[in-house]
């Protein structure tokens, strides 16, 4: 890698502006730059600058709908490298109090890592499928064993079919909150997917929070045995 690159991309992030740009952008919605001026408490002229800065580096892509351009995180790989930032950031003042709020309670609990489940419940999940020799974790790679795809398919998730692109199926993502991994990758985004489809989560207002409902409390707890 060019430590150019590198530079480039830390200065760009660097800047709170930009980086509360792209941490609104970390739950894989597609934003306007009017919402993501907003977000950064700047005008929309210097938004525009921002935003224009962070598409050429490749952090955020643009897509035209009708009169609007949505943006959006660039990949999967940029939300990966956002969280990481996150759990640093988290290290940087041991000694200052955490105060949480509601919001911060709820984010704790179950939120969208860009397109997968984080927090207390998605390293539950994690936990549960390790422990019952359905998934299998080493390093920075994951494996679902032949009694996992078995699982899974019973779940409404096709562990056997082939992804796009270079994205792993299966890879731990180190939470920034709870400090142990929850799963990403092809498997954590369907996840995700499969339990909003269910209806067990759904996605709170402006926030990347999720609420674990009634309906998913039961599920969670007869599928994955898992409670919280």
């Amino acid at each position: 890698m060019k430590t150019g690159a590198l530079a480039e991309i830390g200065a760009l992030v660097g800047d709170p502006g930009r980086a509360n740009m792209l941490f609104a952008l970390v739950d894989g919605r597609a934003l306007t730059a009017r919402e993501l001026a907003d977000q950064a408490g700047v005008t929309p002229q210097t938004a525009s600058g921002h935003l224009s800065r962070l598409v050429a580096a490749g952090l955020i892509r643009v897509e035209p709908q009708g009169r609007h351009r949505y943006h959006r995180l660039a990949s999967a790989e940029v939300a990966s490298m956002l969280e990481a930032m996150m759990q640093v950031a988290s290290f940087a003042e041991p000694k200052k109090p955490l105060r949480l709020g509601p919001r911060d309670e709820a984010m704790r609990k179950a939120r969208s890592c860009y397109d997968h489940l984080a927090g207390q419940l998605g390293v539950a999940l994690a936990d549960s499928l390790v422990a019952r020799k359905l998934v299998e974790l080493d390093g920075d790679g994951g494996e679902v064993t032949r009694a996992g795809e078995q699982f899974l398919m019973t779940f409404g998730i096709d562990a056997t079919a082939p992804t796009r692109g270079r994205r792993p199926f299966c890879r731990p993502c180190l939470d920034w909150s709870e400090r142990r991994p929850h799963l990403a990758g092809h498997l954590g985004a369907q996840l995700l997917d499969r339990t909003l489809e269910l209806g067990w989560v759904r996605r709170l207002k402006d926030t990347r929070a999720l609420a674990i409902t009634p309906k998913g409390q039961q599920g969670f707890r007869k599928t994955f045995d898992v409670s919280l």
